[in-house]
């Protein structure tokens, strides 16, 4: 079920809303979220619940085991199964064929056969994100950050709050614990208001902007024609606005969401393109995902400790890992690659750059990240060197292949980006014409939704 689809808005979340305020002890609200959370799920494929299910149990008593056991033997049992079992569930269902098909190639180039088939495996829809969910908690209630919850369903409707469940942000326990707790308590007129002026802002960034901009970049993407060097760019600029106004539009909507229900989900973009470095744009792109990438990898890694080259491999595993993550696929290992490398010589030579002035590396940061998008987007390696060599080989301007409408929306997408305050610097306490403006442009998204396939988030497909 998407949020952008009829289903949801004129159905599912007015009863899972109406459900929710009408209960009133926190065990009541605990199996009220964790029941809309199954059936928000089951609306992809119901089967796939029970893998969540298991997931959720496995991780809740490995909680309960370390809340029980002090002997470091049986505390590290309860730390390595249910990540064990979690990395082998994610594994199989989302890089089998992966590692079938590089063995494939592999020994192609070597020259010899390999005949194991491809298996016909589905991607369970959100399976990375509630799976870093799982393994969050379980690393944090080793280390004693927080106290495993004995309530399996508190915790059960933690991993399956369907406000965040197939495309984050990435939530940690401790980060609404302490909402889960009163949840008993909370005041549906507290989080009425900003609840909604963030839905409505997500959905005007996805519906209005987001998937406009798709509709007319993505047939020039997909055709695999030659492109022209400004058409190439411009294409580019476009997926760069597109994926922000489409992952922080869907953002916007969970934390609008999370309000609605009592709970403070946490800021997951701070205006990623108005960064002056790499480093600080990996502060504010995704932060939710960056912050555990830094927490649970590159820190055991070693972090910033040791030598420079140890430092740097550091680094370098860790955003191959996160490119790996986003999905089974080389343009993301090659997309991660790139970003490290650009850490690496940030912080080599980062000196140099801080003392440019903050308009060149405002410009120049961008510039570095919308090429690393070429291998994002694209959907296999010679994709992806075709857009980059129509970029960086001048073969003519190109812009007359596009409708005027695409620089107009490239050009509202640069104020609102590269200028204007995000959702979270703004106040959400509307004046009159304000309402009305967000409130006429409610509308024409519902008259959308309404006349048309809701289009899925970019971000389900990892």
């Amino acid at each position: 079920m998407l949020f952008n689809s009829p289903m949801f808005l004129f159905v599912f979340l007015p009863l899972a809303y109406a459900g929710f305020w009408r209960l009133e002890s926190k065990q009541q609200r605990y199996v009220w979220l964790t029941f809309t959370g199954y059936a928000f799920y089951s609306f992809w494929d119901a089967r796939f619940c029970a893998l969540m299910a298991f997931s959720t149990l496995v991780s809740y008593l490995a909680g309960r085991g370390l809340l029980a056991w002090k002997d470091p033997k049986r505390r590290k049992l309860c730390l390595v199964l249910p990540i064990v079992a979690d990395l082998m569930l994610l594994g199989f269902f989302k890089y089998t064929n992966f590692a079938i098909s590089s063995a494939h190639s592999i020994a192609g180039w070597c020259g010899q056969s390999f005949s194991f088939p491809e298996l016909g495996i589905i991607l369970p829809v959100g399976i990375s994100f509630y799976t870093f969910h799982t393994i969050s908690y379980i690393v944090d209630a080793y280390r004693g950050t927080i106290v495993p919850t004995r309530n399996f369903f508190e915790f059960s409707c933690y991993v399956s709050l369907f406000s965040q469940l197939v495309a984050g942000p990435i939530v940690r326990f401790r980060q609404i614990e302490g909402d889960l707790e009163k949840i008993d308590r909370a005041d549906w007129r507290a989080g009425l208001n900003i609840g909604w002026s963030f839905f409505v802002i997500g959905l005007i960034k996805k519906v209005l902007i987001a998937d406009t901009i798709a509709l007319i970049i993505d047939p020039r993407l997909n055709e695999q024609v030659q492109l022209a060097s400004g058409e190439a760019w411009l294409c580019m600029l476009g997926y760069t606005y597109q994926l922000y106004f489409d992952f922080s539009g869907y953002s916007d909507m969970a934390v609008g969401l999370g309000h609605l229900f009592g709970m403070k989900l946490p800021q997951n973009f701070d205006s990623p393109y108005k960064a002056l470095n790499i480093a600080d744009f990996w502060r504010r792109w995704h932060i939710s995902l960056s912050s555990c990438l830094r927490d649970y990898l590159y820190i055991p890694f070693g972090g910033g400790r040791g030598s420079k080259l140890l430092v740097n491999r550091n680094l370098l595993l860790t955003m191959l890992i996160g490119g790996l993550w986003h999905g089974a696929s080389w343009t993301f290992v090659i997309w991660g690659a790139y970003h490290g490398l650009l850490l690496v010589s940030y912080r080599q030579w980062g000196a140099l750059w801080d003392r440019m002035p903050r308009l060149l590396q405002r410009a120049g940061t961008f510039v570095l990240v919308v090429v690393g998008w070429a291998f994002f987007r694209a959907n296999n390696l010679d994709s992806a060197f075709h857009i980059l060599g129509s970029m960086f080989s001048w073969n003519g301007l190109g812009a007359e292949a596009f409708p005027i409408s695409l620089f107009m929306l490239l050009g509202i997408g640069a104020l609102i980006i590269h200028l204007f305050p995000n959702t979270f610097e703004v106040k959400h306490s509307w004046g009159l014409l304000p309402s009305i403006s967000l409130g006429a442009l409610f509308v024409l998204c519902i008259i959308i939704v309404m006349g048309g396939d809701p289009s899925p988030f970019l971000y389900f497909q990892f």
